[in-house]
């Protein structure tokens, strides 16, 4: 699972999610929404209306690479106070989903360091990630749907990543 809180500190890191945009089971990535920056995430849907305004996330390296350290810098900024939230997080190994619950947005931004509540305005984050050397090849896809707690959305992202032998 400590992989897992990898990709959650990764993804969690550039979102800081009216109705939810997932459905349980699917996942669609659209490469026309792709977040700005050197990365392998795309919006779910057009962000638009997100309360985060992702200006770009760029992951060195990128793509991630077992036993390195992912070094994570975003900027963006949110068009309200967050005063907290829920995160709906998935993570699929190919067809098997390994993670498919909702966590609270606050405990989740605190492991990438970061803190509610998330103040309107400018937000900037680095944050380096050790990546286990013992990721299992394959492809994961991530899913990340983020909603304040009036249910508006904050953004939601997707990534797949393949790790080779």
């Amino acid at each position: 699972m400590k992989f897992s809180s990898v990709l959650v500190a990764a993804v969690g890191v550039a979102a800081v999610s009216a109705q939810p945009a997932w459905t349980p089971g699917q996942v669609t990535i659209q490469d026309d929404f792709k977040v700005p920056g050197d990365n392998p995430l795309n919006f779910c849907a057009d962000p638009k209306d997100d309360l985060l305004e992702i200006e770009n996330v760029d992951l060195s390296p990128n793509p991630p690479q077992p036993g390195s350290t992912l070094t994570i810098k975003a900027k963006g900024n949110f068009k309200e106070k967050i005063e907290g939230g829920t995160m709906h997080l998935q993570v699929k190994y190919g067809l098997i989903t390994l993670i498919n619950q909702d966590a609270d947005l606050c405990e989740t931004i605190g492991k990438a360091d970061l803190k509610c509540p998330l103040d309107k305005g400018e937000m900037k984050l680095t944050k380096d990630v050790d990546l286990p050397a013992q990721i299992p090849p394959g492809t994961y896809t991530v899913l990340a749907d983020v909603y304040d707690n009036d249910k508006k959305k904050i953004t939601c992202l997707t990534s797949k990543i393949t790790f080779h032998r």
